[in-house]
C-alpha cells in the first residue's frame, strides 16, 4: 500500500479525489488531508508519505513554495493541475506526473502506477546501496540492515536493533528509539546474517544484542536482563556458549 497524502485548497476536489482512488486505485491508501501549504508541510513531517496528489495553486503558496520549504523530498509527486499546455509539456520534459481537472480515471491510475513503480525502484536501489556499504564500508560507517515489512523495507542500522523475538514465520524486531518492527523473515534467517560476534541467540525465540544487556541472572538455564528492561529466558542447551562469550563459566 502507498502511504498518500491529497493537498488541495478545495474540500470538493479532496473529496473527490479520495473517492476515486478508494474506488479504482486500491494500491493508495489515503493517511491524510491537507487544505494549504502550511498544513501540507506539518502532515508530511508528521506522516512521512511515499505519494502526494499536490494541487498546484493554492492560497498563501503553490505547490512549488511547499517543496522547496522540504527540499530534498523523499516522496513522489503527482501534480493537480488546470494549467495549459505549454506547463503541461515542461512538466512533461521533467519528467514531472501531472493530472489536469477534471481528473481522468484512466491518466490517474496510470500516474499511480508509475509512481508505485519509482518507489519500488527507489527502495530496491537503497538496498543495494546498503549492501554495497556493508560490503565496504567507510570509516566509523555503521552498517543497516534492510527489514522487510508488509507495506515494503525499513532501514534500521545494525548497531540500533536490541534484540529480535520469533512468531512463527515472523520476527519482531525492537530497536533503540522504542519501536518495533515486525518483519516478514524469520529469526533463523536473521540468525545468518547479522553479525554473530555481536548477536547471540539465547533461545528458540529470542536473539539479542549482546551491548545491550544489562544483567544475567543465574537459574538453570537463566535470564538475561536487556536495557530496555526486558527479561528472557535462556535456553539450558545455549547456557555454555552464552556465558563463554564473556569467559563466566
Amino acid at each position: 500500500m502507498l502511504r498518500t497524502i491529497i493537498v488541495d485548497d478545495e474540500p470538493k476536489n479532496r473529496k473527490l479525489l479520495l473517492s476515486l482512488l478508494s474506488e479504482f486505485c486500491p494500491q493508495v491508501q489515503v493517511e491524510g488531508e491537507a487544505g494549504s501549504a502550511e498544513e501540507a508541510v506539518e502532515l508530511i513531517q508528521e506522516i512521512n508519505p511515499e505519494l502526494v496528489l499536490l494541487d498546484i495553486e493554492m492560497p498563501y503558496g503553490n505547490a512549488f513554495d511547499l517543496l522547496d520549504k522540504l527540499m530534498p523530498v523523499e516522496f513522489e509527486v503527482i501534480f493537480i493541475t488546470a494549467f495549459d499546455e505549454y506547463t503541461l509539456k515542461a512538466f512533461k520534459y521533467s519528467a514531472l506526473d501531472y493530472l489536469l481537472k477534471p481528473v481522468d480515471i484512466t491518466e490517474l491510475q496510470a500516474a499511480i502506477e508509475k509512481a508505485s513503480k519509482k518507489i519500488r525502484v527507489r527502495t530496491i536501489n537503497q538496498q543495494l546501496t546498503n549492501l554495497l556499504q556493508n560490503l565496504n564500508p567507510a570509516k566509523n560507517a555503521v552498517p543497516k540492515i534492510a527489514l522487510p515489512t508488509q507495506e515494503g523495507f525499513i532501514f534500521t542500522g545494525v548497531n540500533d536493533i536490541v534484540r529480535l523475538e520469533a512468531k512463527g514465520n515472523y520476527t519482531i524486531i525492537y530497536t533503540t528509539d522504542g519501536h518495533k518492527h515486525i518483519s516478514a523473515k524469520t529469526i533463523q534467517q536473521y540468525e545468518k546474517v547479522l553479525p554473530g560476534n555481536q548477536f547471540f541467540r539465547i533461545h528458540n525465540s529470542h536473539m539479542i544484542n549482546l551491548s545491550y544487556i544489562k544483567k544475567y541472572h543465574k537459574g538453570r538455564g537463566g535470564e538475561v536482563e536487556m536495557a530496555d528492561g526486558m527479561l528472557l529466558e535462556v535456553a539450558v542447551r545455549r547456557k555454555d556458549a552464552f556465558l563463554e562469550l564473556f569467559k563466566a563459566r
